[in-house]
């Protein structure tokens, strides 16, 4: 392993990273005053910059360009992730989200508040980068809205961390769709492959003549539809600025935060349901193709298969979900059709709640494990095992039943009227079998450390944190006392982030990561 590439790729990760974090930083000097701004933000910032600095140096003079190779690449994507989260949690330690050091100092925080709130800082930045969504902000945890507080306890941090943890997750999105980009076409010669293979799957479509010009395209998609999201829902409805731009950020990449406790359900309007319905759904989309879209070239979209096959589960689960609802009692018809339809939507993407359905009956919330199960499409912000591979799996299983059925007949997986490499094939096969084992070690691991949950529980909190949805069913449904991921224990909690790091990573890349030979050195 040569770490000097990983260290330059991290260095260049957090030089970046510094940036939005220094704008939040001058917005809270306008918000908060000079004095918790510094403090919540110029370490964390002082520290990018410097680590930034050392790596990028320490690298300087070495032929990294030239000699990388693609286990490098991969290593580097997923080391870079720890760090920024931990850059990342400092202004909400800091800043007392969650008990820090000035809590502490000033006699409010015991010393044991202060090491568990550097572990729910933790929590919320990871979950923050990785989209999950899953937050612990409660009154058990932030002094903010502790004791005898009943009123809105997220509405009540401070506005600039509200911002930072919003913008942590569009920063989370925008990564998981260009980071792996920028790295293969800046060190990689031979990469391409694989970063297209994870963009678009079996059909591959070069959206520039260069993988530096694809990867502007898509920055020009996910930025613009981020700021016609924010507009539309400041123009159109009775959100303010602040909120029209906090679930902008958190749309996009499927993130899922909310700047109340009641989140998109506080507002109670569907119209602003129905704006962040369509902008979910092409956050579930694959990229190239809402390029291909805004270009006019609508017949790409009209015959990818995979959308079709997005669409259809939406459709069926939505018809399901409202019949269900409606025959259940829970809802009217009209209710059921628009609480139902925001769910299957949300579920695979932000995981906003415009009901609770951790009372729904049991076939709609089936429905919504299996929904965030499939998540969305390849090369989208979506999470899950995404359409595309479960349904070249299946295709694979079909072909196996005939090859028994008619041992001499050949029979190609084809895909988008194209014919998928067989080398392909297993790559997906191999993805899809590692997410089940790591989904069966995560249910193993969450039911021993929590043995007071139930089957429902630990079965939709472990689907959740790999399929980075953030929402879970059971007792961590959208509201009540265990809203939030709070009543976790530590335990729990370090290993639910470990859980939506290994998420958040492309199964390629953690399996690439599992290796003896990828940390092995020589060439």
């Amino acid at each position: 392993m040569r770490w000097d590439v990983i260290g330059l790729v991290t260095g260049w990760t957090l030089r970046i990273f510094a940036m939005p974090l220094a704008v939040v930083g001058a917005y809270s000097i306008y918000a908060d005053g000079w004095e918790f701004a510094v403090k919540t933000y110029a370490v964390a910032l002082l520290l990018a910059f410097a680590i930034s600095q050392w790596l990028i140096a320490k690298a300087h003079g070495h032929d990294v360009q030239n000699r990388v190779r693609d286990r490098e690449a991969f290593a580097a994507v997923a080391l870079g992730w720890p760090p920024v989260v931990f850059l990342g949690a400092i202004p909400f330690w800091l800043g007392g989200m969650f008990h820090g050091p000035f809590e502490f100092l000033a006699g409010d925080s015991t010393f044991t508040q202060m090491c568990v709130g550097a572990l729910h800082s933790w929590f919320e930045s990871m979950s923050g980068f990785t989209t999950t969504g899953a937050s612990i902000i409660d009154p058990s945890t932030s002094p903010i809205c502790g004791g005898d507080f009943d009123g809105d306890c997220v509405g009540s941090q401070r506005k600039s961390l509200i911002l930072w943890r919003s913008l942590s997750q569009w920063i989370g999105g925008m990564g998981v769709i260009m980071l792996g980009l920028l790295i293969f076409s800046k060190a990689l010669g031979g990469g391409m492959a694989l970063a297209r293979a994870e963009l678009t799957g079996p059909t591959v479509s070069n959206l520039g003549t260069t993988l530096e010009g694809t990867a502007r395209k898509l920055w020009a998609i996910y930025i613009g539809l981020t700021i016609l999201e924010g507009l539309l829902l400041y123009q159109f409805t009775n959100m303010g600025s602040f909120d029209s731009l906090n679930y902008a950020l958190t749309t996009m990449p499927s993130g899922g935060f909310a700047t109340s406790d009641m989140g998109i359900m506080g507002f109670n309007d569907t119209l602003i349901e129905s704006i962040i319905m369509v902008f979910m759904v092409l956050t579930c989309i694959n990229f190239s193709l809402l390029y291909f879209g805004f270009s006019g070239r609508f017949g790409e979209l009209a015959k990818d298969e995979e959308l079709r096959t997005y669409l259809l589960i939406l459709l069926v689960a939505w018809l399901a979900m409202a019949f269900n609802l409606t025959r259940s009692g829970n809802y009217e018809f009209l209710e059921s059709m628009r609480y139902s339809l925001f769910q299957s939507i949300s579920i695979s993407s932000t995981g906003y709640s415009s009901a609770d359905f951790s009372t729904w009956p049991v076939f709609s919330q089936v429905v919504l494990l299996l929904l965030m199960i499939v998540g969305a499409s390849a090369g989208s912000t979506g999470g899950g095992l995404k359409v595309l591979r479960i349904r070249v799996a299946f295709e694979l299983a079909k072909r196996e039943v005939m090859k028994i059925i008619q041992p001499r007949k050949v029979v190609a997986i084809r895909f988008n009227q194209q014919v998928v490499d067989e080398n392909r094939i297993w790559i997906i096969l191999g993805m899809v079998s590692s997410w089940m084992v790591l989904v069966t070690l995560s249910i193993l691991t969450i039911s021993f450390l929590e043995p007071s949950l139930t089957m429902t529980d630990v079965l939709s909190v472990s689907i959740s944190l790999l399929g980075n949805t953030g929402p879970a069913l059971g007792s961590f449904g959208p509201v009540g006392a265990a809203a939030t991921w709070a009543d976790l224990s530590l335990p729990s909690m370090f290993v639910s982030t470990i859980l939506m790091w290994l998420g958040r990573l492309e199964l390629l890349t953690v399996l690439v990561l599992l290796h003896p030979r990828t940390w092995a050195g020589g060439n």
